[in-house]
This record gives C-alpha cells, sequence and structure tokens, in this order.
C-alpha cells in the first residue's frame, strides 16, 4: 500500500536515522511486533519495559510508513466531539474515552522524558474555533460536558478569540492539555532503547504466512525465515485491515505542507495547536523550528491522483490559513499527503478477534493515531501481563 507521497517534512529534515539489516535466520521471542511505526515502537517499548523478549518487524525502513507523514499534533479530542459520541456508544463509554485520551497525553510526556534524547516534545495548550456560527451551541454543550469530568477548558467567545489570536469566528474551545512531537525522531528514540533492553528489529522484513498452534505462532518471511512467538501484536496501521475479516476502517487522504522557518517565535497565542469544527477540518502547529505546519483538505482520492493534486491543496491550505492568520507569511516549502484511517465511532481498535489466536491488535485509528497508540501499548501490555485494565473493554473489536 502506498501510505503516503514522498516527500514528508521529517524525513526530508532527519534523513534516515538509523536502518537496520532484515532477517536473515529464523528466530524465537516472546512478542513479534508487526510494524515499526510509531505504533509499534510504543508497543515494543512498553513490551520490553515488562520483561517481554521482544522483535520488531517492517517491511520499509523503521518509521517510514505514515508516521513519517504524521503532523503529531498530539490532543486528548476524539474525531468525534464527546457529545456526539455519547449518542454513538453510550454516556460511559464516551466519559471515558474521553478521559483516557486526555491522561494518555500524560502519559506520552513521561515517556518522552525517559528517552534521553532530543524528539522535540512540548506540551501546549489547543483552540478549536467554530467553522460557523451555527457551531457555536455545541461546542458549548461540548464544554459543559467536558468539565463535568475534570477536562480543563475554557470557552473564548468572538471577543476574546479575536483578541488573544487575531481570528475573526463566532467563538471557540481552548484547551490547555495537548502537546506535539516530532514523530519520526520519537518513534527512532524508541526503537533505539528498547534495544537496549533486549528488542530485536529487523528492516525490510515482509511478513507473507502466519501458522497458528495451541501455543503460539509460526510467522513466515518472504526471504523464507521463520519467527516462532508466543504473541503477535499487529501495528501496521492502515495495512491491518488484511489480517481482521470485517471492514473496520475506512481510507482517507489527508495533505499538508510547512512553511519555510518564519522570523517570529510566538506566531500566535502560546503556539496553540489549532483546528476546527467544520469537516474535513484545517488544522496547524508550529515546529521547534519556527515553521508552521498545515493540514487539512482531505478527501477520498487514491494514491496516483492524490499525489497530483497535491500542488492545488497546497494552494488552497494556504489560501485558508492566510485568511485565519492575514498577518503571517506562509510560504510553503514542502508538501506531502498521506493515508488516515477513520472509523464509526472515532475509536481505535485494541485486543483481539477469535480468528486471530494469540493475536493482538494495535490500530490507532482517526486524527489521534499517537494518543490511540500509547493507550494500545498500555492496553496490550497488561493483556500480556494478565493485569486488568478497565479501558480494554472501551475499545475492543465486539464494542
Amino acid at each position: 500500500m502506498d501510505l503516503r507521497s514522498a516527500y514528508p517534512y521529517w524525513m526530508l529534515k532527519h534523513g534516515i536515522i538509523k536502518s537496520y539489516p532484515s532477517l536473515t535466520e529464523n528466530i524465537h521471542t516472546d512478542a513479534v511486533v508487526i510494524g515499526g511505526g510509531i505504533t509499534g515502537a510504543l508497543v515494543a517499548w512498553h513490551l520490553c519495559n515488562a520483561g517481554f523478549e521482544t522483535v520488531v518487524v517492517d517491511k520499509r525502513h523503521i518509521g517510514m510508513g505514515s508516521t513519517a507523514a504524521s503532523t503529531a499534533m498530539l490532543q486528548y479530542e476524539i474525531d468525534v466531539p464527546l457529545h456526539k459520541l455519547m449518542q454513538l456508544t453510550d454516556e460511559q463509554t464516551a466519559n471515558e474515552s474521553y478521559k483516557v485520551s486526555y491522561q494518555s497525553i500524560l502519559n506520552i510526556k513521561d515517556i518522552a522524558s525517559k528517552l534521553n534524547t532530543d524528539i522535540e516534545f512540548k506540551m501546549r495548550p489547543s483552540l478549536q474555533f467554530a467553522s460557523f456560527k451555527k457551531d457555536v451551541p455545541g461546542m458549548q454543550k461540548e464544554i459543559a460536558l467536558r468539565k463535568k469530568i475534570g477536562i480543563k477548558t475554557e470557552w473564548f467567545d468572538e471577543k476574546v478569540l479575536r483578541k488573544t489570536f487575531g481570528i475573526e469566528k463566532g467563538g471557540a474551545i481552548f484547551s490547555t492539555r495537548a502537546a506535539q512531537v516530532d514523530p519520526y525522531a520519537f518513534t527512532h528514540a524508541l526503537i533505539v532503547q528498547s534495544m537496549r533492553k533486549g528488542t530485536r528489529v529487523y528492516d525490510h522484513t515482509q511478513i507473507e504466512k502466519i501458522s497458528y498452534a495451541p501455543r503460539g505462532v509460526t510467522l513466515l518471511t518472504a526471504d523464507k525465515k521463520t519467527i516462532r512467538s508466543r504473541y503477535i501484536v499487529i501495528a501496521c496501521g492502515y495495512e491491518s485491515q488484511k489480517y481482521i475479516p470485517r471492514k473496520v476502517q475506512e481510507l482517507k487522504t489527508t495533505y499538508a505542507t510547512i512553511s519555510e522557518p518564519l522570523n517570529r517565535n510566538d506566531l500566535w497565542y502560546k503556539n496553540a495547536l489549532i483546528w476546527e469544527t467544520a469537516t474535513p477540518y484545517i488544522y496547524c502547529r508550529v515546529t521547534g523550528d519556527n515553521r508552521v505546519i498545515l493540514g487539512g483538505e482531505d478527501d477520498n482520492k487514491q494514491p496516483s491522483a492524490r499525489d497530483k493534486a497535491l500542488s492545488l491543496k497546497t494552494r488552497l491550505l494556504k489560501e485558508t490559513f492566510n485568511k485565519l492568520f492575514p498577518h503571517i507569511a506562509f510560504k510553503p516549502d514542502f508538501k506531502w499527503a498521506g493515508y488516515f484511517a477513520s472509523t464509526k465511532d472515532g475509536l481505535p481498535y485494541i485486543g483481539t478477534i477469535p480468528q486471530r489466536p494469540h493475536t493482538y491488535f494495535a490500530l490507532g485509528f482517526g486524527g489521534n493515531g499517537i494518543t490511540f497508540s500509547v493507550i494500545a501499548a498500555q492496553i496490550i501490555r497488561d493483556m500480556l501481563t494478565g493485569k486488568n485494565n478497565d479501558h480494554e473493554k472501551l475499545f475492543s473489536f465486539n464494542r
């Protein structure tokens, strides 16, 4: 699957941070993680720290799939607002899903502090503005529901929004807890630290066949090497659908561009993460080297059409940004596009299915891929160690 266009910013910035050998011998392990992006790296980090002998395999280079195309806006907000999620699930599930997502930002902060390397992790506030005035009542209802479950938010009316951000919209939800990170550097930092604890990592190792036995599984690679393992974790993102007998995702394309470096340190209030209520929505943030990443203009285009549309989409994104911030000279430097997956309720799929024994899925779909991934890593670690995790049922396949 062609997950992204060729030139995402993070890869251009870093190049190949580190490459790993392909698998050239038969091996055995406690757990094998299929997928070496941010999700697989988080799972491997949690498993090796829990004492599991762990192997990571990826058919590409580590972090070069969807991870390299991520804009890495770490937000607790799920793509489906809390008041609508209550209608799709139930009040308890919706509340608990938002609360665990809210906590996940701090969990990522804690992980980042243990990596001892610069991954450009920064806590930021976030702002979701009303795309249309008709969105305001629902947003005010949303704030009341979030405050009820302990999520700190604030309503910025039209006047406050104009004074604080210079944005001419009918109002916005201001949240104090969000963050940002360099996803490519984060992935490699997790992998490097996991390897220090014994994790083995193999690039360019494609799994062709999985055989199941009462006490474990055997994976056969394209080069006819075998991996015998007690457990498998499927963490290969949007390519995971082939392992699931029913459709659980809808693939879409999102577009992103990044500006040239700007000569101001504070481009807007606290350099907050910014997004809107429209569907699809635009989103933007400021990088560590003082660029603006801008994304959106989502559609259903396939890779060939997606790449042809990239220049037009970049122009549309720039025009939208200029309307929001006419005083900021946004000059596109690089542009890219990539797949993302949505689900019926905006929630990820984490856990097991009966058709795949000894197999665990970490599918952080939606606009919250990294926050969902750390939740998945924690749940799967607890499932494998036999520890109860209260959040397991929230994201199960039979919800």
